[in-house]
C-alpha cells in the first residue's frame, strides 16, 4: 500500500493531460474531431461547386464535338494544360512510325481528271510538285481538280506527296485555290472564337451552297495563339503584330503575311486570322523552326501529329497542306515545294484537321482531302464548334 506521502509525491510528478482546444482556444469535446473533418468536408464541397457547374457546363452545352474531346479541351482551360500536354506528347511519341521500312505502293485516289499547267488562254496553273522520294509513286504531285464539270478550269486542285524521306508511308495532302476564281470567307464557330461576335449560321450558309467547291479548318483557339480575329471588316479580337496572319480584302485578294499593323484594321480588310508566327518566309522555312515550341506548345513542334498549315503562292493564290505525322518543318517544307512563298500553321491533332472538296453543286459529294481525316465530311454541313473557311466559285 501507499502512503499518503507517496501518493501525493506520485501525483505531483506525473504529467497531467490537458484538455486539446479548437484554433479558437475553446476546449474540444469528445465529439469535436469529427465535427472538424465535417466542416473540412463541406469547406471542400464548397469550393469543388463551381469546378462541378464548369464540367456540367461543358457536358450539357449544345455541341458537335466528341465528349472526350470536351473533356480534354475543358482540363486545359482549367489548370490540367501541362499534364495533358504531358500525355499527348508520350502518346504522340509512343505511336510515332518507324523511321525507314518499305514505302507505299499507291497514294490516296483523289479529285479527277489531270490538270495540266498553264491553260491555252494563259492563265496560271501550278506545274506538278517534284516527288521527294524516288522512284515517284503514278500520279505522285499531279494535281486534280475536284470535280469534271469544272476540269477544263478548274479554281481548286489537289493532289499528294510522299513527304519525309525518313518515314516514307506519311502522306500530305496539298489543295490549290485559285483566288481569282474563287470567293474566301472565314466563318465563326459555335464556341471560337471566344469572343463577343455575331456568329451567324456557324456552318455553310444553306444560301451559299449552291457556289460551295471547298472547307477547311482554322486555327488554334484563340486563347492558345493569343491572336486577332477580325469579321466583315471589324476586329473582334485584338491584332497582334508578328503573327502569321491569313487576311482576306474587299476585293476579293487574299494573303498570308506577317502582321504590322498592331491592333489598327487597314482600310480594305475583310477578315483576318491570326495564328502563331509565320512558318516559311520568302520561299524559305522561317529559323528557328527545327527545335523551337513556338508553334504548338501543347505536343511542341518536333512531334509527329496531324498538322495543317496555308500559304500563298507568287500569283496570290492559297495552297493548304494537311497530314498526319507530321512536324512544323515538314509541313512547311510541303507548302513551300507546292509553290508557296510564305506560309503559317493552321490547327494541328486529328480532330481538328480537315480539308473538304464538294464533287457536285449545292455542297453534293463531300469528299475529306485524306482518308485518314477523323471528321465526318459533311463536318461543315452543320453548326461546328471552331471557326473555319469556305471557299466559293465567283
Amino acid at each position: 500500500m501507499y502512503s499518503y506521502g507517496q501518493m501525493e509525491s506520485g501525483l505531483a510528478t506525473r504529467p497531467v493531460s490537458r484538455p486539446a482546444r479548437t484554433p479558437s482556444g475553446r476546449p474540444v469535446g469528445p465529439k469535436e474531431p469529427n465535427r472538424l473533418r465535417r466542416i473540412a468536408i463541406i469547406a471542400s464541397l464548397i469550393v469543388l461547386v463551381p469546378v462541378v457547374f464548369s464540367y456540367v457546363g461543358v457536358l450539357t452545352q449544345t455541341s458537335n464535338t466528341a465528349l472526350g474531346i470536351r473533356t480534354v479541351e475543358w482540363l486545359r482551360d482549367n489548370g490540367a494544360a501541362g499534364i495533358v500536354a504531358r500525355v499527348e506528347s508520350i502518346y504522340y511519341t509512343l505511336t510515332a512510325p518507324s523511321k525507314g521500312g518499305p514505302t507505299l505502293k499507291a497514294l490516296p485516289h483523289i479529285g479527277v481528271g489531270v490538270a495540266a499547267g498553264s491553260t491555252a488562254a494563259g492563265e496560271y496553273r501550278p506545274g506538278r510538285v517534284h516527288a521527294i522520294l524516288h522512284p515517284a509513286l503514278p500520279g505522285e504531285g499531279v494535281w486534280h481538280a475536284t470535280r469534271a464539270s469544272l476540269a477544263a478550269d478548274p479554281p481548286v486542285l489537289l493532289t499528294t506527296i510522299r513527304d519525309q524521306p525518313e518515314y516514307p508511308r506519311v502522306v500530305v495532302g496539298l489543295a490549290w485555290i485559285d483566288t481569282a476564281l474563287t470567293h474566301i470567307a472565314l466563318n465563326p464557330g459555335r464556341l471560337e472564337p471566344s469572343v463577343e461576335l455575331p456568329r451567324g449560321p456557324m456552318e455553310v450558309p444553306p444560301l451559299l451552297r449552291p457556289r460551295l467547291l471547298a472547307t477547311f479548318n482554322s486555327g488554334f483557339k484563340l486563347v492558345d495563339s493569343k491572336g486577332g480575329f477580325i469579321v466583315n471588316g471589324t476586329q473582334y479580337a485584338r491584332m497582334v503584330n508578328g503573327q502569321g496572319t491569313i487576311v482576306g480584302y474587299t476585293d476579293g485578294r487574299v494573303d498570308v503575311i506577317d502582321w504590322t499593323y498592331g491592333p489598327h484594321v487597314p482600310a480594305g480588310v475583310s477578315f483576318a486570322r491570326q495564328n502563331l508566327p509565320l512558318i516559311a518566309n520568302e520561299g524559305k522555312t522561317v529559323p528557328g523552326i527545327e527545335n523551337s515550341s513556338a508553334w504548338g506548345a501543347t505536343v511542341e513542334n518536333a512531334v509527329l501529329v496531324w498538322r495543317s498549315g496555308v500559304g500563298i503562292d507568287a500569283h496570290g493564290n492559297l495552297i493548304y497542306a494537311s497530314g498526319e505525322d507530321q512536324t512544323v518543318e515538314s509541313i512547311a517544307k510541303a507548302l513551300i515545294r507546292a509553290g508557296a512563298v510564305r506560309a503559317m500553321e493552321l490547327d494541328i491533332n486529328s480532330y481538328w484537321t480537315s480539308f473538304i472538296s464538294y464533287g457536285a453543286p449545292g455542297a453534293g459529294q463531300p469528299k475529306n482531302l485524306l482518308p485518314g481525316m477523323e471528321r465526318s465530311a459533311l463536318r461543315y454541313l452543320e453548326p461546328d464548334d471552331r471557326d473555319f473557311f469556305t471557299v466559293y466559285q465567283r
